[in-house]
């Protein structure tokens, strides 16, 4: 990524230049007014607006431009709704309420539950159609009505759905069976799919963001295992809170093992020009909280390693109790989306055995399957505050939003 600050009377000006140079796909990343124009003459001068932007490499615009095709080609059904989106507003129907959150989840369901009944139908061979018209009044509960099969064929597609979005198999049976306790004969569809979502909607729970601090400042520490993008992440949170709100931040950095990690963190606290450390030990940590006692928001970034390491998971903990007792403290766990079911129990379990936390889910762009979400947070039992879908800062990261969530894992558009 090219990073670079050009000067201009106005805003539009420097911009205009930044096009000039690197091209039109530059990202606008600060802004800064009344800036004096170097030189010794500099101070006679008119004030000038500093721009600072960024250019992706060739291959990150490559990629970028695929997800934002990708994106645009997903939502572009949606726009095609917008009356009923409107209908949906007015009507005070449950059930309409959901449908339209789901984008006619109902109506795809439906569809998929004919196809499979027609493909049955299809398969069904000469030498098998008489024994099968044979069995059919032993399975059949003559007590069953037609309404009440297809009933069951829906839930158990929803089910299904489910599973193939890599829900856990113990928690997608708990969810039918917490709509079986309130399962009638002849209930219509449209209010077993509205309990569904309802039910998982409160299974994940509320994502709460960075509450701010009574007395400044408020310690965030990112914490996770190699690769999941923490410091990425750090630069885009740390971009929202310097930049949009304007906060006054500093940056501290204890992943001593990757020089890289450190010089990725202090190139982005020189674009938002705010203060940058290394943190080497506990009472370091302590030193650079009381220098920065006046700040709002101290960002915390920590080295990967593996949850094995007995070692590391002991001095994550004794840079983490550090904090905790000088400052307010939020810790977040940063897991990827794309990592192993498996894996993930086992990192969530180490990190919880040290301290308490929130979640914070990364590289949701490179999966199509978001059950590893429900997982983790039934598991835990910790928030999810975050999700990110891309490199690009400080784009590409928002708050974690349920309904959107179990829209996809119920097989609804994204």
């Amino acid at each position: 990524m090219i990073i670079k600050k050009f000067l201009g009377k106005t805003e539009e000006d420097a911009i205009a230049l930044a096009k000039k140079e690197l091209g039109n796909n530059v990202v606008v990343l600060n802004v800064k007014k009344n800036v004096k124009k170097k030189g010794l003459f500099g101070a006679f001068k008119p004030k000038l607006v500093e721009v600072t932007v960024a250019l992706e490499e060739e291959s990150e615009t490559l990629e970028r431009t695929r997800r934002e095709a990708e994106r645009k080609q997903a939502a572009a059904p949606a726009k095609t709704e917008s009356p009923e989106k409107k209908d949906a507003q007015k009507a005070d129907k449950a059930s309409e309420n959901i449908e339209k959150r789901l984008d006619t989840l109902q109506t795809l369901l439906e569809t998929q539950i004919k196809n499979k009944k027609s493909s049955a139908v299809s398969e069904k061979t000469p030498e098998n159609a008489e024994e099968k018209k044979e069995e059919v009044p032993e399975e059949k509960d003559p007590k069953t009505s037609p309404e009440d099969e297809e009933q069951t064929r829906f839930l158990n597609l929803l089910h299904t759905t489910m599973l193939e979005n890599e829900v856990d198999e113990k928690y997608a049976e708990q969810i039918m069976e917490e709509i079986e306790k309130i399962r009638k004969p002849n209930m219509p569809m449209d209010y077993l799919l509205a309990n569904i979502y309802q039910k998982m909607i409160l299974k994940f729970g509320k994502a709460d963001g960075i509450s701010p601090s009574e007395n400044q400042p408020k310690v965030v520490i990112f914490m996770g295992p190699t690769g999941v993008g923490k410091t990425t992440t750090i630069a885009k949170v740390a971009s929202s809170y310097s930049v949009e709100e304007k906060k006054k931040i500093a940056l501290l950095t204890a992943d001593t093992y990757r020089i890289a990690a450190a010089e990725q963190l202090r190139t982005y606290a020189n674009i938002l020009e705010v203060p940058f450390r290394v943190v080497y030990t506990s009472e370091d940590m302590k030193n650079a909280i009381a220098d920065f006692k006046d700040y709002d928001y101290i960002f915390v970034d920590t080295a990967g390693h593996s949850h094995q390491n007995v070692d590391q998971v002991d001095n994550m903990k004794e840079l983490l109790d550090a904090a905790k007792e000088v400052a307010d403290t939020e810790i977040f766990l940063v897991l990827s989306a794309t990592t192993k079911y498996r894996d993930l129990l086992k990192i969530a379990d180490t990190y919880k055995s040290i301290t308490d936390y929130r979640l914070i889910f990364t590289k949701l762009d490179e999966t199509s399957c978001v059950g590893n979400l429900l997982n983790i947070k039934l598991f835990t039992d910790a928030a999810i505050s975050y999700v990110t879908y891309g490199q690009n800062v400080p784009d590409d990261i928002e708050a974690f939003n349920a309904q959107k969530t179990v829209k996809q894992l119920l097989g609804g558009k994204h």
